[in-house]
C-alpha cells in the first residue's frame, strides 16, 4: 500500500512508518540541500512529497489527523477523502473542554472512520454516527537499558510551563520530597523560572530519542504525572527500558501500567510513597521495571501495533464510500458543518 500522511507527531509517524507499506509525508517546499523534516529521521520506507507533486502520486489510502486536511487533500490530490480515496481519521488527543460532551469534527458523517488511539478517547468523544475502532499505541522498542544508578525521578513532557495543569507541571514540587527530578522534552528549560530556579527540579532539553532513553534509564524510578492526555508515548518508552512506573490514575494510564508493573493512583501521597519506596529499594525497583518491560511488549510492541493499522488500512480501502462527506468546522466549536460534493466541484 501506499499511505499519504501528515507527519504532525514525529513519535507517532516514527512507529507508523516502519510497517512493510511506503509512506508519502506532505511538505510545502522541497528544496535541494535543506532539511525537508523528514529525511532527517532515517525512515527506510517514508519519503517527503511536495505539495505540488501529489497529484502525480499513487496512493492507496490517507490517514487524516486534522479537519482541515479533508478539503486540503481534495486540493492537492484531486480526490475526496472517504469517498474516492480511502481515509481514516487518527484522533491523537483527548476531547476538551468539556471532556465528555465535546463532539467530534467528524461526527455527523458515516465515510471516514475515526481511529482513537485510546480506549480512553473513543469512550469520551462524541463519536455521532461516525464508525469508530481503536488502534492501541505502539512504540519501538528501545532495549532493556534501565540501570537506575543515579536515585532520582525522570518526567518526560514537553512544555511543561505552557501545559501546567493538563500535563501535571504543578504536581513536581511535591515529589521533589523525596528525590530531585529531571524533567526531559521541548521548553523543559523554562521550569527553572516557573519554579524559581528549584535546584531539585532539573530541565533537559534538545536530546535526540537514543540518548534521552539512554539518560532517562539512569534515573531510579519514572514518574507520570499527566492529568489529561490519550497516553503519553514516554510512559510506554519508560516501561520499555525496564522503569519502575509510578502514575496519575487518568485517562489509559489506569489500564497500561498493569499491576505488578508499577503504581497508579489519584492520591499523591501515594504516589510519593511508591517512589519513595523504589528509591530505597533498587532490586524490587528492577524487578517491577522488569514485569512493566515484559508488559509493554506484549501489550504496545510495534508488531501488534502495525498489524492492528495494516487491518484498519485494509478495511477502508475495502468499503465502498458514500457519495459525500459532511465534517463539522473545526473552529466553529462542533456546530457548523461543511459539505464535500464531488458534483459541486
Amino acid at each position: 500500500m501506499r499511505i499519504l500522511l501528515w507527519p504532525i507527531h514525529g513519535g507517532y509517524t516514527d512507529a507508523f512508518v516502519r510497517g512493510e507499506h511506503e509512506y508519502l509525508l506532505p511538505v510545502r517546499d522541497v528544496r535541494p540541500g535543506e532539511d525537508d523534516g523528514v529525511s532527517g529521521w532515517g525512515w527506510q520506507r517514508a519519503r517527503a512529497v511536495a505539495f505540488d507533486a501529489l497529484r502525480a502520486e499513487h496512493i492507496d489510502a490517507v490517514v487524516l489527523q486534522r479537519p482541515e486536511e479533508i478539503e486540503l487533500v481534495e486540493t492537492l490530490t484531486g480526490r475526496v477523502p472517504g469517498r474516492d480515496l480511502p481515509a481514516v481519521y487518527l484522533e491523537h488527543n483527548t476531547p476538551g473542554p468539556a471532556a465528555f460532551t465535546t463532539r467530534h469534527p467528524l461526527a455527523d458523517q458515516r465515510d471516514i472512520p475515526i481511529v482513537h488511539v485510546t480506549h480512553f478517547n473513543r469512550l469520551f468523544w462524541d463519536n455521532g454516527v461516525a464508525p469508530t475502532t481503536v488502534v492501541e499505541h505502539g512504540v519501538p522498542d528501545p532495549g532493556p537499558l534501565y540501570s537506575g544508578e543515579l536515585a532520582r525521578i525522570g518526567v518526560v513532557v514537553n512544555e511543561p510551563v505552557r501545559r501546567w495543569r493538563a500535563t501535571g507541571t504543578d504536581l513536581l514540587p511535591a515529589f521533589t520530597r523525596e528525590a530531585p527530578l529531571d524533567v526531559f522534552g521541548i521548553d523543559a528549560g523554562r521550569l527553572a523560572d516557573a519554579f524559581d530556579d528549584d535546584p531539585a527540579i532539573v530541565g533537559v532539553e534538545s536530546l535526540a530519542p537514543q540518548r534521552l532513553h539512554a539518560e532517562l534509564a539512569r534515573r531510579r524510578v519514572y514518574l507520570h504525572p499527566f492529568r489529561w492526555t490519550s497516553l503519553g508515548l514516554s510512559l510506554i518508552e519508560a516501561m520499555h527500558l525496564g522503569m519502575p512506573v509510578v502514575a496519575l490514575a487518568t485517562t489509559e494510564a489506569v489500564r497500561a501500567v498493569a499491576a505488578g508493573t508499577g503504581v497508579v493512583s489519584t492520591d499523591i501521597d501515594d504516589l510519593r510513597r511508591a517512589a519513595r519506596a523504589f528509591l530505597e529499594e533498587p532490586e524490587w525497583a528492577a524487578e517491577v521495571g522488569a514485569r512493566a518491560r515484559e508488559h509493554a511488549l506484549a501489550h504496545y510492541g510495534l508488531p501488534a501495533f502495525l498489524a492492528r493499522w495494516d487491518e484498519v488500512l485494509l478495511e477502508a480501502i475495502a468499503a465502498r464510500p458514500g457519495p459525500g462527506v459532511v465534517y463539522a468546522n473545526a473552529n466553529s466549536g462542533g456546530n457548523a458543518t461543511t459539505t464535500i460534493d464531488a458534483h459541486a466541484r
